[in-house]
């Protein structure tokens, strides 16, 4: 089924030959200059892929009809008459020539596989004048398939107008009878091979078996790529009758399968190294850089937005030439935008948003950003979707680089494999994993590939801007965008060779909750430990850290961040209800308290999985750096609770033993400005720590020998994060 999905391009190669089909290949190379005629009406991806196949092979070629306009239908259906006539032309001054041999392909979904001298020699083995590729369909008239030769062994039975080759005299002669431009191609070959008397005057045979043409549609599952120890870069392997074709053809729709396959073949790749991402490179320095419109999206609640905005406010990119518009549809998130719009006010070439209550669905706003991005006169259109964080600065100028119509930055959700790609797709058009996805998301493979899906981050080239559109039926507006470029023969590309970014898990936030952010450890960890964590967090676990020891066998770590303790200590004071101070505790089992004191325990407001996690990730290496030789992973804790010390409410703590084998105590806010006095005093060593510091953490052991007090807390409120580990 040889069909492309617009305007389509193809070729004929003429080669020059000095002899009779015999003696061609077996005693002779031609020693005139190979003729290579394409038919094209414009340079589009597919067919610059093309060109690029063929000058890997050192095959040179010239186009007719570019530029002219496209005569031969729509080839959605049937049609291409029009190139049987261009070819026919062509052919003209060679009519007679009994020892030219002429090659014409399809090009925007054909790839060459391999060198002038073995297509020839993989023709001369059929000892045939005329040499069709062969698929398993018989496309585009189903009842001629009973009139079809029998097929003597195995293999695809019928015939495909998209790869074939032969002697010049003899395809003029199969060229005779007239035809419309907007006939069918295919249907005019398979007839004059039908006829028996033509197909033995012209000697016309098909490739059965994939030895010279492989027409993929159908047949996906039979073709691998073939990388043999020896060889440099990989080609195609036909594993059904082990053939190495050497001209491949993306027909019907298979061209998806051939767009994966071109990431590798015709030196793509070489020695395991990505050569078409070196090719046709941008380089911005100098002068006036490109005008940019950055389409900023918020479409569902997100967690870390303001990280989010934080990423862009530090691209690496002239704000005068940046048009930034903002869309955001979660009311949740209105004073987080509104910050980001307050702070960037003056900076950018312009400043636009559109409300959440504005009139916009995603859809619309999508489709406005398009519009916008044209009449502010942009090069390119940057898409940034909240679940996208740009940790590289450079980003935006790598893709402009990089230079392609439609081009994103892998993204990945942080130890996992959940990207803003696909590498393929199912039979009904949705997700399907590729066989190279896990080795890109995973970056063992560094380069760049043509691939079926893109989202949440891209960039758009103004020239392929009036074929952008967002809507299709109720398919949501990233199917709907990709479904039109693959449709229109718009190639979208993704690349890896830096790590430009990440992604935000969004599934489970809950807006309900106070500071919902601090609840994502299990789902964004990367991101809750850079908002979290202490800045020198990671610095302790170093071989020659030591960690301050104000009292014996008391060690002092900082582990929590400025933002940890103030949206803990938020987050129990919006909860509220405190317990009241007295022995009689009906949260604990058995319901009395030996030690009371003013606290709001993690179960209580949901964090109680979360802050043994914690306990797991971030409190025991440290636990074991120090108390050397104890290791409980994952530790165990039944008391986990926030205390609050007031001088009108429980101001200090009487001397006490923890149930626990060690314990650990975060200062929640900072003594001297919030509060005056307090402090935990060990009896044993008469050994005081006062003036503690906010999100340090005191560690030390429970039982036995840390006998301790709450010193008097004398102004203000303190708070303190506490956890009996280990009972």
């Amino acid at each position: 089924m040889a069909r492309a999905w617009t305007n389509c391009w193809w070729t004929v190669l003429v080669i020059l030959s000095l002899d009779g089909l015999a003696s061609y290949a077996a005693d002779d190379a031609s020693t005139k200059e190979p003729l290579i005629f394409t038919v094209a009406s414009n340079a589009t991806e597919g067919y610059v892929r093309y060109l690029r196949s063929a000058k890997h092979y050192d095959l040179t070629v010239t186009t007719l009809g570019m530029g002219k306009p496209w005569l031969g239908g729509n080839m959605k259906s049937v049609g291409g008459g029009y190139k049987i006539n261009l070819l026919r032309e062509a052919l003209k001054p060679y009519r007679a020539d009994k020892d030219r041999l002429v090659l014409f392909t399809d090009s925007y979904d054909v790839l060459f596989l391999a060198p002038w001298a073995k297509i020839q020699e993989k023709f001369a083995s059929f000892e045939a004048s005329i040499l069709f590729g062969a698929e398993g369909f018989c496309w585009p008239d189903e009842s001629l398939k009973s009139a079809y030769p029998p097929l003597e062994g195995r293999g695809m039975r019928y015939l495909n107008s998209g790869l074939f080759m032969g002697y010049a005299d003899k395809l003029y002669k199969l060229l005779k009878t007239p035809v419309k431009d907007a006939e069918d191609d295919q249907l005019y070959y398979t007839k004059a091979y039908l006829d028996e008397e033509l197909r033995q005057e012209l000697n016309i045979k098909l490739d059965h078996m994939a030895t010279l043409f492989q027409n993929l549609n159908g047949v996906e599952e039979q073709v691998v790529l073939s990388l043999e120890p020896s060889e440099k870069e990989a080609t195609l392997a036909n594993s059904e009758y082990n053939t190495k074709p050497a001209i491949v053809h993306g027909n019907g729709p298979s061209k998806l399968t051939l767009n994966s396959y071109a990431n590798y073949l015709a030196g793509a790749f070489v020695d395991g190294e990505c050569q078409t991402v070196k090719e046709g490179r941008l380089t911005l320095s100098g002068g006036e850089l490109p005008l940019v419109t950055m389409a900023l999206f918020v479409e569902k609640p997100t967690p870390f937005l303001e990280e989010w905005f934080g990423t862009i406010a530090k691209l690496n990119y002239p704000a005068d030439r940046l048009d930034v518009l903002v869309h955001s549809n979660v009311a949740y998130h209105a004073g987080t935008v509104k910050a980001f719009l307050d702070a960037q006010e003056g900076r950018y070439r312009s400043l636009k948003v559109i409300e959440h209550d504005g009139d916009f669905t995603e859809t619309a706003a999508r489709n406005f950003a398009t519009k916008h991005c044209e009449l502010r006169g942009c090069d390119y259109l940057f898409v940034v979707d909240s679940e996208g964080h740009l940790d590289d600065p450079n980003v935006l100028r790598a893709l402009i680089e990089a230079n392609r119509n439609v081009i994103a930055p892998v993204l990945t959700r942080p130890e996992k494999v959940w990207s803003n790609f696909w590498g393929a797709l199912s039979g009904q058009g949705f997700y399907a994993r590729s066989n190279d996805y896990m080795d890109i998301v995973g970056r063992k493979l560094l380069g760049l590939w043509n691939v079926p899906f893109v989202s949440i981050v891209y960039l758009v080239k103004r020239a392929v801007l009036p074929e952008v559109s967002y809507e299709l039926q109720e398919t949501d507006p990233d199917m709907a965008l990709c479904w039109h470029f693959r449709s229109k023969g718009i190639f979208m590309h993704v690349i890896n060779v830096e790590q430009y970014g990440h992604l935000i898990d969004t599934e489970y936030f809950d807006m309900t909750r106070t500071h919902p952010d601090f609840y994502q450890l299990f789902n964004n960890r990367h991101d809750w430990e850079q908002r979290y964590l202490a800045p020198g967090y990671k610095q302790q676990l170093e071989a020659d850290f030591v960690p301050q020891q104000p009292c014996p066998d008391v060690y002092w770590f900082a582990i929590g961040s400025d933002r940890f303790c103030d949206d803990l200590r938020e987050i129990v004071e919006a909860f509220g209800e405190w317990s009241d101070g007295s022995h009689s505790d009906k949260r604990l089992q058995g319901g009395y308290e030996a030690v009371p004191t003013r606290d709001i325990h993690m179960n209580q407001v949901g964090l109680e999985q979360l802050w043994l996690k914690f306990l797991q990730l971030y409190v025991r290496p440290l636990q074991e750096k120090v108390f050397i030789g104890y290791f409980h992973d994952p530790p165990r804790s039944l008391m986990n609770f926030v205390v609050r010390y007031r001088p009108d409410e429980q101001p200090s703590l009487r001397p006490h033993h923890d149930s626990s084998t060690y314990t650990i105590n975060i200062a929640l806010n900072t003594a001297g400005v919030d509060y005056e006095g307090g402090g935990c005093r060990f009896l044993r060593y008469n050994c005081s720590v006062t003036d503690t510091r906010k999100g340090w953490m005191l560690l030390h052991p429970g039982r036995l020998t840390h006998f301790h007090e709450g010193l008097l807390t004398t102004k203000g409120t303190r708070y303190i994060m506490i956890s009996f580990v280990d009972p």
